[in-house]
């Protein structure tokens, strides 16, 4: 069992940054590749950004391409996810998840990730 438990969120102006952290209890970290999915109100859960177990590899989701960085720290056993020039319609609930399969690419797909951070709320102001 791996326990994620993201940090960073708060509330932001539009234009602005925030980094999210996500920490994971396991000491097998560089073996799961690592996504963040949003989900606004009212809205289906969506998938943001994915890195792979090795780092080695990196997805986005367009909405968010050359604006999110994700990163990993598997020495620290942590993921993060640098936000800039933040907009409104990125307020979102954001969670970490990890995925245990060691696969080539890196998934866009919630159902293959198996472990799931509680989640930590992003505000952006207009």
């Amino acid at each position: 069992q791996v326990q994620l438990v993201e940090s960073g969120g708060g509330l932001v102006q539009a234009g602005g940054s925030l980094r999210l952290s996500c920490a994971a209890s396991t000491r097998t970290f560089s073996t799961y590749t690592m996504g963040w999915f949003r989900q606004a109100p009212g809205k289906e859960q969506e998938f943001v950004a994915g890195i792979l177990y090795s780092g080695g590899r990196t997805n986005y989701d367009d909405s968010v391409k050359g604006r999110f960085t994700i990163s990993r720290d598997n020495a620290k056993n942590t993921v993060y996810l640098q936000m800039n020039s933040l907009k409104p319609e990125d307020t979102a609930v954001y969670y970490c998840a990890a995925d245990s399969t060691l696969r080539v690419g890196v998934p866009a797909d919630r159902v293959e990730y198996d472990y799931w951070g509680q989640g930590t709320q992003v505000t952006v102001s207009s």
